[in-house]
């Protein structure tokens, strides 16, 4: 449930900034569009296919281009339900994880975990990040093997956690695409005790043989 839940929040992100982008007139730039949306091209089209389908957006022919893109009164609508709908999911997501970092950075500093790496560059990263400030913990970097990134609030950015260089206390899982595997793999290159897990990423471990599951 919780992973269909996130997966129609995903969806409705991708949606809001496809209508936005055709209201703004820039979905002639598709390759940006999908970098500026985090997902392949070819799903921008798929995406702009749906809409045209549910009546939210209309092509003409235009002089200068091949096609212009406009929204309907339905995805006007459309636009403004999928708005209030993530920013209501945005809210009470930052309220739950941040809760839960507090929580368990404050909990990890009371037991001398003081130097934290992140596993995962997303929202949760950036939330924690912030509880880390608060917490008197310091984030020392973080690992996804996606990004370009090189740095992330100032720390470095590593492809693998074997790749680290760094001396850390522990890890905070921050990957909400595969938390599950991410923890595993923590779990099985660290002891159990250097795993730190939020509680809303509902992945539970089991005591014996340190299993995620």
């Amino acid at each position: 449930m919780r992973r269909a839940a996130e997966d129609n929040v995903e969806t409705s992100r991708i949606m809001l900034g496809l209508l936005d982008a055709v209201e703004q007139d820039r979905v002639q730039s598709q390759r940006h569009l999908a970098s500026e949306l985090g997902i392949a091209l070819g799903l921008v089209n798929a995406y702009l296919k749906r809409c045209m389908k549910k009546g939210l957006v209309k092509v003409r022919q235009a002089p200068a281009r091949r096609y212009a893109y406009y929204l309907t009164p339905q995805g006007f609508a459309e636009k403004s339900r999928l708005t209030v709908e993530y920013l209501s999911y945005s809210f009470s997501f930052f309220r739950e994880a941040k809760s839960d970092c507090s929580e368990l950075l404050g909990r990890a500093r009371l037991r001398g975990l003081s130097r934290v790496l992140l596993l995962g560059q997303s929202d949760l990263a950036e939330i924690a990040a912030l509880c880390a400030i608060e917490q008197g913990v310091a984030v020392v970097g973080l690992v996804d093997a996606e990004t370009d990134a090189e740095q992330f609030i100032g720390a470095p950015v590593f492809k693998e956690l074997d790749m680290v260089g760094i001396e850390f206390d522990a890890v905070l899982i921050a990957d909400l695409k595969n938390a599950r595997a991410t923890c595993e793999a923590a779990i099985e290159r660290l002891s159990l005790d250097r795993v730190l897990v939020p509680d809303l990423l509902r992945v539970r471990i089991r005591q014996q043989g340190g299993a995620a599951e």
